[in-house]
């Protein structure tokens, strides 16, 4: 199994709903895997899935710390130093913070990835997920969140768009913006 030889790798995966998040970060962790190359990979929306939120932390952002910094501690003592992480906002330059206090005392090098896609795109993928009420609502959050990334992202953030291309194609594109090996 390949180890991260020069310190510790944290990849955030980011992007609008119904860009692929999800679906490219499993894809990303099954390339590694397959190129036996150590990592974890945290879908960050599992961290603060809660309700309701916790006392004095309405955002949720303290206890996605706390998971996220355990889960890291765990993975750490396992000898693992790449972190696959996707959430749609995690790309932010706000979010930097977290990820230091989270993962510290390792201070990771970061390589921010933005997926992107058109709203077609996205409309055909959150209809094919998303059911009743929750349709329109998704739309309007994705299409905020578009252009909220687009002007919050930093600016050496890498955009890899995710229309018609297979999810292995996206991923692939990631794995190499982070410039881990892959089979």
């Amino acid at each position: 199994m390949t180890l991260d030889a020069h310190g510790t790798d944290l990849l955030l995966i980011g992007g609008r709903s119904g860009a692929g998040k999800s679906s490219v970060g499993r894809e990303v962790a099954a390339l590694l895997r397959d190129a036996d190359v150590a990592h974890a990979y945290i879908e960050g929306d599992a961290l603060d899935a809660v309700h309701p939120a916790p006392p004095g932390d309405p955002d949720r952002g303290a206890i996605t710390e706390r998971n996220l910094a355990a889960l890291w501690r765990n993975y750490r003592e396992l000898g693992h130093t790449r972190l696959v992480y996707t959430n749609t906002a995690s790309v932010l330059g706000s979010g930097t913070a977290l990820f230091r206090s989270a993962l510290a005392p390792d201070e990771p090098r970061i390589v921010r990835v933005l997926l992107t896609a058109s709203d077609d795109t996205v409309r055909l993928r959150l209809t094919a997920r998303e059911q009743g009420s929750e349709l329109r609502r998704q739309l309007e959050r994705s299409a905020f969140m578009a252009r909220r990334l687009e002007a919050g992202v930093p600016r050496d953030t890498v955009r890899v768009p995710t229309d018609d291309r297979t999810v292995t194609q996206v991923a692939r594109a990631v794995v190499s913006a982070a410039g881990w090996p892959a089979s």
